[in-house]
């Protein structure tokens, strides 16, 4: 069979192709046709790409290999997803990300992967022969994954040893401290290795967040027997080392629905304290080398408050609640939010903008609950008041979304209210510490009328 080449029509743009250069793919065209090789007809740029409809068997076979390959590829990738939460972790797309580019983040989760299934290999093996299940990070192991069994409690001891071969793997894996959100990668993909080996539900082993040092939560309530018991069922997917409830004034069922927890210290007042005085009640009982403080109206997600409590392991002593995004602009903002954002300024760090103690969820080290004090814990405004004047390091590198959780009630909604006075004189009294400390002019310095018309007019 004959086939006749056409040349193409010239446009602009487009190089002229010369008779000898025609010539030599003539003759290299008609060699490949006598050696029999198949010719795939060359396709115009718009066309590229493209799959006939026509096509048939024939066709695809010589492409059957490598679409098995990619098939198998594809159900090899990993979909890792948090209970309850609106995290999804896929390696392909975790490659995008800034800040572990390309193919060293797509090692970093494979990784990871392989250090979980060894690590619940190793589990596994010892609760067959009953041994202890706190066995750590292993080598690779050999052998056929174990299908992932259906969703069903842990027991505490599989999931203590879970979450101790994660801060070990992590700790040991670099010097340097990535991002929360590579950290939470990282775990998902080490959780889904080790549920695979141990026959476990990755679920029921809790946000993968690895903290080296105990953490303590302490909430405050009042009254909130509807949402005390999903905030602790939420609180149980972090790797706590304490919870702490302060019951205050409580009338409903709020005593008897964190009764039925275990491991819950509660500290009970018949008489109506306040989530402040709650909070330094709580943190005088704590054992923890972070606090995270919580109230008990108020239902966050543990992907965020996990954030929390990893920013504090990164070197803070004070990590406070973003809430800027959500806030109005300033001549719609309240007194309360004016009152944060001058008091951040006046102590030098505006830098912080309305983020305050007084909001939750926030962290405290042990280092700033004893330069602080627990007594001072009273007084949101002034604890932090002291905790930048005293050096340490505050920031607010997290964000969660409270204003609309918050549970309106009648002393702390509407202009002027109770809440909102309560929270005004508070940062009075902080300015008083700082102007104690400072002098009237705190942070601010008077400048000669000279230089202030020249800031003033660039």
């Amino acid at each position: 069979m004959t086939i006749k080449l056409t040349a193409r029509k010239h446009t602009a743009g487009m190089p002229r192709t010369g008779s000898k250069t025609k010539a030599r793919s003539d003759q290299t065209f008609a060699g490949r046709q006598a050696a029999g090789s198949r010719v795939k007809p060359r396709l115009s740029q718009g066309s590229r790409g493209r799959r006939s409809a026509g096509k048939g068997a024939s066709a695809r076979k010589g492409r059957s290999g490598s679409a098995a390959l990619r098939r198998q590829r594809r159900k090899r990738m990993l979909v890792l997803k948090g209970r309850g939460s609106s995290v999804s972790v896929r390696p392909s797309r975790l490659a995008q990300e800034p800040a572990l580019p390309g193919r060293r983040r797509q090692a970093g989760l494979s990784e990871a992967y392989a250090s979980g299934r060894s690590a619940g290999f190793a589990a596994r093996s010892a609760e067959i022969h009953g041994e202890s299940a706190g066995a750590g990070v292993h080598p690779q192991g050999q052998g056929q994954l174990a299908p992932p069994q259906p969703a069903e409690p842990v027991h505490v001891q599989p999931l203590q040893a879970f979450r101790r071969s994660l801060a070990e793997w992590f700790g040991l894996r670099s010097a340097k401290r990535p991002s929360f959100r590579d950290a939470l990668a990282l775990g998902l993909a080490f959780r889904e290795g080790y549920a695979r080996a141990a026959g476990l539900s990755p679920a029921a082993l809790g946000v993968p967040v690895p903290l080296q040092g105990k953490a303590t939560v302490v909430i405050t309530a009042c009254n909130e027997e509807r949402t005390l018991g999903p905030l602790l069922d939420e609180l149980d997917r972090l790797p706590l080392h304490e919870r702490i409830v302060v019951l205050n004034g409580c009338t409903d069922g709020s005593f008897a629905e964190v009764k039925k927890r275990d491991n819950v210290v509660i500290a009970y007042d018949p008489e109506r304290l306040g989530h402040d005085v709650g909070r330094s009640i709580g943190a005088a009982l704590a054992s923890g080398d972070s606090l995270l403080f919580m109230d008990g109206d108020m239902q966050v997600p543990a992907e965020e408050l996990a954030a929390f409590l990893y920013e504090r392991e990164s070197g803070n002593d004070v990590v406070l609640n973003d809430i800027s995004a959500f806030l109005p602009p300033f001549g719609r903002q309240d007194e309360v939010t004016r009152c944060k954002v001058f008091l951040n300024q006046a102590l030098g760090r505006p830098d912080l903008g309305s983020s305050s103690l007084t909001a939750v969820p926030h962290v405290l080290s042990r280092r700033a609950l004893e330069a602080i004090g627990t007594a001072a814990l009273a007084v949101p405004p002034k604890a932090q008041a002291i905790a930048i004047l005293e050096g340490l390091v505050v920031s607010a590198p997290c964000t969660a979304e409270v204003i609309q959780r918050n549970r309106l009630r009648e002393g702390n909604s509407g202009t002027g209210n109770q809440v909102a006075q309560l929270i005004v004189g508070d940062h009075a009294e902080a300015l008083n510490e700082a102007v104690r400390r400072l002098g009237p002019r705190l942070y601010w310095q008077s400048m000669p009328r000279q230089e202030l018309a020249k800031a003033r007019n660039g």
